[in-house]
């Protein structure tokens, strides 16, 4: 998990737009980010398997 203070940095209105990330709302995290419900690959997962997500089920086959 990132630092707190560059989660916080992160947080903040950039200078120039093209510095802006992505990040996953919960743990900060801006790698494997999900755009569509704005969380990375660990969170989902875990917020997915709790069923906390609406539409999303787990793939059976």
């Amino acid at each position: 998990m990132p630092k707190l203070s560059n989660v916080l940095k992160a947080r903040r209105k950039q200078k120039f737009k093209v510095r802006q990330k992505n990040t996953c709302n919960i743990c900060g995290r801006t790698r494997a980010y999900i755009r569509r419900f704005g969380l990375c690959r660990l969170c989902f997962r875990e917020l997915a398997l709790k069923g906390q997500l609406p539409g999303v089920v787990k793939s059976s086959w």
